[in-house]
């Protein structure tokens, strides 16, 4: 890529993208065109990520277009919007071709990733298919709850990965039909040419579709997928006279596609209901200020006032203007706590508003609002890949080819050299070893099993931005947390007031809070808060800030002194020093001393229970990096069990810390830091895994981070590490389950024992179980 391009990345909707197959055999055409720099196809929300260069940018997106449809001529390609350098452009577009759409239109822009409206529409194609993109989505976005029918006259209709409606009643209408001539074939009283016509007729009913898809890949050049080892296979049995097995095979395997489609339909709609908290609409305050219009959240502008009634979702984020209510936040955070709102309350889009009505003035854009931020991050996590999934591709582009010429050594070579040996035999053998060959259950299971742990995470209000990412969490041995904002509160609070003896508590806070009535300093802002009720103004004169001291204030003709031990030195009084990791403000009055209160940052609720999780999930070594005072850093070090302290740093000092704990570690450990992701931006982007804290509000945590967590617990990072290991557990045993499975049934197949019905039960029946077994991973609580 040149210097000075902008990098433009493009997602195009594959409509009818059902097979994982499929989605591994486009990703790897595209990967290969000229002026692409990065391609990912994401089967769970059927959506194809490029990242060009804008120079070329149409013309490579045509021919990726083009490409798709050489390859998959049934898919039918919308565009969802552009990205020039992370700003949004919003496509509607197709690629060339003549079209004539009728259009009946309720809800939004079609053409934006996320729209819930409802299309009606009829295309008129002219022209062949190659080359044409055809028709346009019917509904995108989260997916949840929606299932989508289609009718289409490709062959390949008949037979795919997630069935509509009518598509599972033609095909159940298929098998029922194929079946009764397949029974009516082995027990009539008909031989000869009469039986095998029956044979064949029931066959075509019910595999006729895959035969002629697979014809159609072989013209294409694209030989090796499961409708070639299914035709080669069923038609095999035939060419041997096992003319009931060819059939029933077939009807098997086209049952078990139907299960496994189902399956596989269900996992994407688990994972995207987990997604589904786009709102649906607006209710915008008209001119007049009583009455609303509903409209597309992308609509609202900011400064809009928009009206969010009971059980309503808030569309954008924004503040309350009027109204009290309770609000469900456990979409975006995670936490099954309601959260109150009241005027000058802070909200996000994707809260649910419980009771009461709220008037909110947006702050945000739909673009920039928090659900669509978290939309974008975890529908986009699939483009990057983990290891694993690596592995798997590579596995399945040479596994079929291999398997195919294994196949045909099965079939030719024992004949030749074995005496006894017979042609009929060694031929059904390969047969049986070619269905079992199918690499679908990995193709499928293992992305559904990693997206399914990017969204449980979500669930529980952390966001992962990539499969590589949860991955790398199973390996992590070295914690590194920032201080303030991350297992502190990072907000000053009086944690303790000490009167001198014959003065009272009251006495001492009332004194400070005078004294602090006018200052815009953090500690002020404590001591103000503790006080906690009206400051007395009468009497009150004389305010004199001393920089670097404190506070001098006359009250009732008294002076007045609120400030450090310079301040008390200067005026020549007598104090007290405790041994705290707080700061300390002494208080004076007409020359006596009053007392003390001692302010510090609070630690976080969880925080000491945080370190103790991680060490029980293995990590070997928990560090804290901070700004602040020494003493300061260890006090809260040693109150939270963290194992090494490092204080006083500033922002470059902390990079090259973490350098040292890099360098100290072995390679295949991971390290981990954690902030709160405003003045941590380069700690998150050195370390093997960036967490931030607190990341809906802050733009640059989302940006630096590889994982955000949204409740600003530091807990989470236990179950985020939880959910890693829990999900790598679940891929590996369907990797270990479908491998195991094929290479028994491999070995019964060469020896002859194994049937065609075995050999598809290996092959459909382990997908199904392996698509339910990645679904597991879903039903992950807060762990």
């Amino acid at each position: 890529m040149g210097t000075g391009q902008e990098q433009v990345k493009r997602e195009l909707l594959l409509d009818g993208l059902d097979c994982a197959n499929c989605a591994l055999k486009i990703e790897n055409g595209v990967k290969k065109i000229k002026g692409i720099n990065e391609c990912s196809v994401n089967f769970v929300t059927k959506t194809l990520s490029l990242h060009t260069t804008s120079d070329m940018d149409e013309q490579v997106v045509n021919e990726a277009k083009r490409k798709v449809l050489r390859l998959e001529p049934h898919i039918r390609i919308s565009e969802k919007g552009k990205q020039v350098n992370g700003h949004v452009h919003t496509h509607t577009g197709s690629a060339t071709g003549a079209h004539n759409h009728s259009h009946e239109h309720t809800g939004h822009d079609h053409g934006h990733s996320h729209s819930h409206g409802k299309h009606s529409q009829t295309h008129d194609h002219d022209g062949d298919s190659e080359g044409h993109v055809h028709g346009h989505v019917h509904e995108h976005g989260s997916h949840a709850g929606h299932d989508h029918s289609h009718s289409h006259d490709d062959a390949h209709a008949g037979h795919s990965h997630e069935h509509g409606a009518g598509q599972t009643k033609v095909l159940l209408a298929r098998l029922a039909a194929g079946s009764v001539l397949l029974a009516a074939a082995i027990w009539s009283p008909l031989d000869g040419w009469a039986q095998f016509a029956l044979y064949v007729l029931a066959y075509l009913i019910a595999g006729g579709d895959i035969v002629l898809q697979a014809s159609k890949n072989i013209i294409r050049g694209q030989v090796f997928d499961e409708y070639f080892l299914m035709s080669v296979a069923t038609l095999g049995a035939f060419a041997i006279g096992e003319y009931p097995e060819g059939v029933a095979v077939m009807l098997f395997y086209q049952l078990g596609e139907l299960f496994q489609g189902m399956a596989v339909n269900r996992s994407r709609k688990s994972i995207q209901a987990l997604m589904d908290i786009r709102p649906d609409y607006a209710n915008i305050l008209t001119g007049s200020g009583d009455e609303t219009r509903r409209v597309s959240p992308e609509d609202v502008r900011i400064g809009d006032r928009i009206v969010v009634k009971a059980g309503e979702r808030v569309p954008l984020d924004g503040i309350v203007r009027t109204g009290r209510s309770m609000v469900d936040t456990s979409a975006l955070t995670g936490e099954s706590v309601p959260r109150e709102l009241e005027p000058g309350s802070d909200v996000l889009s994707g809260f649910v508003n419980k009771n009461g009505l709220l008037t909110i003035e947006v702050t945000k854009t739909f673009g920039e609002s928090t659900v669509s931020k978290i939309l974008d991050l975890v529908q986009n996590a699939s483009s990057r890949k983990a290891k694993t999934e690596h592995f798997i591709s590579k596995f399945a582009r040479y596994y079929t080819p291999v398997v195919v010429i294994l196949a045909a050594v099965i079939a030719f070579v024992p004949p030749l050299i074995l005496s006894g040996a017979t042609f009929a035999d060694w031929i059904y053998r390969a047969l049986v070893f070619l269905v079992i060959s199918c690499p679908c259950a990995l193709v499928v299971s293992i992305p559904l099993g990693f997206f399914g742990g990017i969204g449980a995470a979500s669930r529980n209000g952390i966001l992962v931005k990539g499969s590589n990412y949860l991955e790398a969490l199973n390996d992590v041995k070295v914690v590194v947390f920032d201080k303030t904002g991350t297992l502190t509160k990072g907000v000053f609070k009086v944690t303790a007031i000490r009167p001198e003896v014959g003065r009272t508590e009251e006495e001492l806070m009332k004194l400070a809070a005078i004294a602090e009535a006018n200052s815009n300093h953090p500690i002020a802002e404590s001591i103000r808060a503790a006080w906690a009720k009206a400051i007395p103004t009468q009497g009150v004169e004389g305010y004199d800030e001393v920089a670097g001291h404190g506070i001098k204030v006359s009250v009732d003709g008294r002076e007045v002194l609120a400030g450090n031990a310079k301040l008390m030195k200067q005026a020549g009084i007598s104090y007290i020093t405790p041994e705290t990791a707080g700061t300390i403000v002494h208080v004076a009055e007409a020359g006596a001393y009053v007392g003390h209160l001692i302010i510090a940052d609070e630690v976080k609720d969880d925080a000491a229970a945080a370190i103790q999780a991680l060490k029980k999930l293995g990590i070997r070594k928990t560090v804290m990096l901070t700004g602040d005072a020494k003493a300061v850093g260890e006090a809260v070090g040693r109150e939270l069990g963290v194992d090494e302290v490092y204080a006083e740093l500033l922002p470059q000092d902390k990079v090259e810390r973490l350098e040292q704990l890099e360098a100290a570690k072995s390679p295949k450990e991971k390290m981990v830091f954690v902030g709160d992701g405003i003045n941590d931006t380069p700690v998150l982007a050195r370390a093997d895994v960036g967490v931030a804290m607190g990341g809906l509000g802050s733009d640059a945590a989302i940006e630096a981070a590889d994982v955000v967590i949204m409740t600003d617990e530091p807990s989470k990072l236990a179950s985020a590490i939880r959910i890693a290991k829990r999900t790598r557990m679940i891929v590996w045993q369907n990797i270990a389950f479908a491998l195991g499975v094929k290479a028994i049934f491999l070995l019964l197949g060469v020896f002859g024992i194994a049937t065609m019905w075995e050999a598809v039960f290996s092959d459909v029946g382990v997908t199904v179980l392996a698509v339910l077994n990645a679904m597991r991973v879903l039903r992950v609580k807060d762990i």
